[in-house]
């Protein structure tokens, strides 16, 4: 039933069940597809650092879209129970936002920043996960 509710993307906020690192990685990858990003990758990294075990790498078209993107990923990841936010970075600039959450980190660039810092190419050894919108 988890992994039903976890495919609709109207059902994200009604959901309370426990998810494990890789669920709430490609969790914040649907909430940033929801919000319009572009070019989500999730990657696991386990295998290659100890600081985290997925990263979500995204872009925005702007400012206004990567704070939105930022909020809604805080707000449904906080209905899902998962609380443990460590810290966000670069909200008020939003050219590069870093969202930790421990196990899972999420980066959200505008198109400048990503093609700069290009962490495609620094994690490029990490397998990418597969994950769907399920529109």
């Amino acid at each position: 039933m988890k992994d039903r509710l976890l495919n609709r993307r109207d059902n994200l906020s009604k959901v309370t069940a426990t998810l494990d690192s890789e669920e709430i990685a490609i969790l914040c990858a649907r909430i940033a597809d929801s919000k319009k990003a572009e070019d989500i990758l999730v990657f696991d990294v386990r295998k290659l650092t100890f600081i985290t075990d997925f990263l979500v790498i995204c872009s925005g078209f702007n400012k206004r879209q990567l704070q939105s993107i930022a909020n809604d990923v805080d707000l449904k990841l906080h209905s899902y129970s998962i609380n443990n936010r460590i810290g966000i970075e670069g909200y008020a600039e939003a050219q590069w936002i870093l969202i930790d959450y421990g196990d899972v980190v999420v980066h959200l660039f505008d198109k400048n920043m990503r093609n700069f810092y290009d962490l495609e190419l620094l994690w490029g050894d990490a397998p990418k996960l597969k994950w769907s919108s399920n529109v």
